[in-house]
C-alpha cells in the first residue's frame, strides 16, 4: 500500500472513531429548534439609516468591497505591466486574456470587441470578486452577535451580494439597455425589430408569430442572466450553511453535525474553486453573445 494510501485510510479511520466518540457522547437523539432560522442568514437589517430607500447594510459593504476590488485590479493591469513578468503578472495576464479574447473577441468582431470590452471585463471582475468575497467570513451576523467586555460584536458568517435578486437583477437591467441601444443605434429602430424575425420565413403569419416570440425571449434574457446567478450562489450559500452545521441544529441532532462536516468543506472547495468563476464567466460571456447579436446582419 502506498503512503498516500495509508494516509487516506488512517484519515477515514480517525473520522469514524470521531463519530462513533460523539455519538457515543451526545447520542443521536432530537431536540426542538426553535431559534435557528437559516432564511434571517440572507437578511440585509440596515446598519446606517439613510435618507430614502439608501441605508448602509451589508449588501451595501460587500459590492462596495467588490467594486474597490474591481477597480484596483484595472489599476493594476494598466499600471504594472512589465516586460518579464512575475508570477502575479502572469495569472493578471492570463485572466486579462480570458477576458479579452475567449469572453469578448469570441463573441463579437474587432470593432464591438474594442468598443465594449472594458465594460465586460469590469461586469466580468465584479461579479468575480463579489462572489469570491461571499465565501470569505465576515463579521456581518448582527444578529447573534458575540459579547466580549460588554461590547456586541457581530459574529462572523458568510454572504454574498450577488445571493440577493436586486443585484443579479440591476446588472441584467444595464446589459438588457446596452445591447438593445447599440442595436437600435446600428440599425436603427426598423431595422432591429426586423432583424429579430430569422432569414427565410416567408408566411406572414408565421412572421408575426416568430416576431412576438423573439420580442418576448429578449426580455425573458433579464430572468435568465439574473435568476441562473442569483439562484446559483444562494443555493451553493444554502448547501454550505446546512452542511457546515445548520441541518444539525434544525433536526436538533448534535451528531450530525459531525458525519455531515467533510461534505460541508468539499462543497465550500468546490463554490470556490469552480462556481464563483463560473457563474461570473457565464454571464460576461452571455453579455458579449446579446451584444454581439444585436448588431449582427443575420439573426
Amino acid at each position: 500500500m502506498s503512503k498516500r494510501n495509508k494516509i487516506l485510510l488512517g484519515l477515514a479511520g480517525v473520522y469514524i472513531i470521531g463519530i462513533t466518540v460523539i455519538i457515543a457522547i451526545f447520542g443521536f437523539t432530537r431536540r426542538d429548534n426553535e431559534e435557528f432560522a437559516p432564511q434571517n442568514e440572507f437578511k440585509t437589517d440596515p446598519w446606517i439609516n439613510l435618507p430614502g430607500p439608501l441605508d448602509f447594510n451589508k449588501a451595501v459593504m460587500y459590492l462596495l468591497i467588490a467594486g474597490i476590488l474591481t477597480i484596483l485590479t484595472m489599476l493594476y493591469i494598466a499600471r504594472r505591466m512589465q516586460a518579464r513578468p512575475n508570477r502575479v503578472q502572469t495569472a493578471v495576464e492570463t485572466l486579462y486574456a480570458l477576458m479579452r479574447d475567449n469572453i469578448t473577441r469570441g463573441n463579437m468582431d474587432d470593432k464591438m470587441a474594442r468598443k465594449w470590452f472594458p465594460f465586460i471585463g469590469t461586469l466580468f471582475l465584479f461579479i468575480w470578486f463579489s462572489n469570491l468575497i461571499g465565501y470569505i467570513p465576515l463579521p456581518t451576523n448582527t444578529e447573534h452577535p458575540i459579547h466580549i467586555a460588554g461590547l456586541e460584536i457581530p459574529a462572523f458568517a458568510i454572504y454574498a451580494a450577488t445571493a440577493n435578486i436586486s443585484v443579479p437583477l440591476v446588472l441584467a437591467l444595464v446589459v438588457f439597455v446596452a445591447y438593445n441601444v447599440e442595436g437600435i443605434r446600428a440599425k436603427g429602430l426598423g431595422g432591429y425589430l426586423k432583424s429579430l424575425i430569422p432569414a427565410g420565413i416567408d408566411n406572414p403569419f408565421m412572421k408575426g408569430f416568430v416576431f412576438v416570440l423573439e420580442f418576448l425571449s429578449n426580455f425573458m434574457r433579464l430572468i435568465s442572466l439574473s435568476v441562473r446567478l442569483f439562484a446559483n450562489i444562494l443555493a451553493g450559500h444554502l448547501i454550505i450553511l446546512f452542511m457546515s452545521g445548520g441541518l444539525a441544529v434544525l433536526l436538533g441532532i448534535e451528531a450530525l453535525g459531525v458525519i455531515i462536516i467533510p461534505a460541508g468543506i468539499a462543497i465550500f472547495l468546490f463554490e470556490v474553486g469552480l462556481v464563483a468563476t463560473l457563474q461570473a464567466f457565464i454571464f460576461a460571456t452571455l453579455t458579449a453573445i446579446y451584444l454581439g447579436g444585436a448588431v449582427a446582419e443575420h439573426h
